[in-house]
């Protein structure tokens, strides 16, 4: 009985040495992928309305709403937040509004912004005639003291913002890189 290396091995090349340039192959394979195309990447993040790394909060509000002139939400929108956040990992948040959710103009979406943070766009909130009324409850976080807009777009693409200060005690995420 005679020890010949099976069709398609040379003698001397073992299964355990194919699967080791294998695996080096295809981690080479995978670097480049992520290298040639990562800028691609982003760029397509961009085009699809979603958030890059450390989006500046001019940015969100840019890639949101365009060029679109806020209203003032007096009146229109409460927003209630504590002006002291001990922690900023749980801040209670409610955003009530006595605009329609039916008829012609309505309010169709509610986002919560807050500025310093690394991500600025916390929520966005979708409303039907099926919603009864546009109130929002719920905890967001909060990297450190900033300022925290609720936003009403309505269907005619009129927009009406509120904003608040909240200072923070403890960080609730992690920190924008400092430039």
């Amino acid at each position: 009985m005679s020890k010949e290396a099976p069709k398609g091995i040379k003698a001397g090349h073992s299964r355990r040495a194919f699967l080791r340039v294998l695996a080096a192959f295809t981690a080479f394979a995978s670097a480049w992928k992520v290298a040639l195309f990562s800028d691609q990447a982003a760029a397509q993040a961009n085009l699809s309305g979603l958030p890059l790394p450390d989006e500046p909060v001019e940015s969100t509000l840019k890639r949101l709403f365009s060029n679109r002139p806020f209203q003032s939400g007096d009146g229109k929108i409460k927003l209630e937040l504590p002006l002291i956040a001990e922690d900023g990992g749980n801040v209670a948040i409610s955003v009530d509004t006595n605009l329609p959710v039916s008829g012609v103009t309505r309010a169709n979406h509610m986002y919560i912004i807050a500025d310093k943070n690394r991500l600025p766009m916390l929520a966005k909130f979708s409303f039907t005639p099926e919603s009864g009324k546009a109130f929002i409850a719920t905890s967001i976080r909060l990297a450190t003291t900033t300022d925290v807009r609720a936003i009403v777009e309505m269907s005619d693409g009129t927009l009406y913002a509120v904003s608040k200060n909240v200072r923070v005690t403890i960080s609730g995420c992690d920190l924008p890189p400092q430039s």
